[in-house]
């Protein structure tokens, strides 16, 4: 495989977690990751009017404009249901159960909606991604802890808003691989990128009747997450230009373990060194599980 390939990947899961861990240590994970989309969305929208005017002008067809205005509404969703999951819940928890979720839930569909054999390799990924995850959100130490718990309601929850952030990646990921082949990828994130930044400053008004935006003071990390997020985008594009799908997923998990190593020791969310050891573990089983999915399914 071209060394470049594992370049531009790797690159493209260190800028991942890294908007990750600012959207988790900012003030708001929500107005952060609002206003990083609509940094992102002041490049892209004006990036992609000149690749179409470059282009001369080609018409963009009405189902792939629909697709991306979709894609930019479930990217809604995506990022309050992740913002929800950081309020409450440890990026070296969040972060794994959400990723780990996606490659889940798309073969489970696959296999019991749509009806998708999958091979004996295919349910080893299915087998370590479950026993990861379960390493990872303990679910045993129910039974081991005082009820009504504020913290431990918090924690609860925040594996919920996780799994769902999963399912929310499986949505547009869904959308936008049927998307990026009707028309320009440029194109397609011009129209899904400024849809998601109106949606997300909705919510901020008709749910919540509060600002979309962080204060002044604390707009820096939003404006850094936009800008990660963008190049991190642009990256994995240009690894799916040199390599296939099922080389280029299983690279990006890697992230997984990044940011189950960052949150439990540098954010300290561990309380003991061996409860961050175990989390880390729990999350290279994940990133297995991924990898075995992508290329024994």
């Amino acid at each position: 495989m071209d060394p470049l390939v594992f370049a531009l990947v790797g690159a493209a899961a260190v800028l991942h977690v890294s908007w990750n861990v600012l959207i988790k240590t900012s003030g708001d994970p929500r107005r952060a990751s609002t206003l990083g989309m609509a940094v992102g969305a002041a490049v892209v929208a004006p990036l992609a009017v000149v690749v179409w005017l470059a282009s001369g002008r080609p018409g963009i067809p009405a189902d792939a404009a629909a697709l991306a205005v979709v894609s930019g509404l479930i990217e809604t969703v995506y990022f309050v249901l992740l913002s929800a999951a950081y309020r409450r819940g440890d990026l070296s928890v969040v972060y794994p159960i959400a990723r780990g979720t996606a490659p889940l839930l798309a073969v489970l569909v696959g296999w019991g909606v749509l009806g998708e054999q999958i091979r004996p390799a295919g349910w080893l990924g299915v087998a370590l991604l479950l026993i990861g995850m379960l390493a990872i959100q303990q679910p045993w130490r129910v039974l081991r802890r005082p009820t009504g718990r504020p913290a431990d309601r918090s924690a609860d929850l925040a594996v919920a808003f996780a799994l769902l952030t999963g399912l929310a990646i499986v949505a547009y990921s869904a959308v936008d691989r049927v998307g990026v082949r009707l028309v320009s990828p440029w194109l397609y994130a011009g129209i899904m990128w400024p849809v998601s930044v109106a949606g997300l400053v909705a919510w901020a008004w008709l749910a919540r009747h509060e600002p979309a935006f962080p204060p002044s003071g604390e707009r820096r990390p939003g404006a850094v997450v936009g800008l990660l997020t963008l190049v991190s985008y642009v990256l994995v594009l240009l690894a799916y230009t040199l390599a296939p799908l099922a080389v280029v997923a299983p690279l990006r998990e890697s992230a997984i373990v990044l940011a189950s190593g960052w949150g439990a020791f540098r954010l300290a969310e561990a309380e003991t060194s061996r409860e961050a050891a175990l989390r880390v573990g729990a999350a290279a089983i994940v990133l297995a599980g991924a990898a075995v999915l992508a290329f024994g399914a």
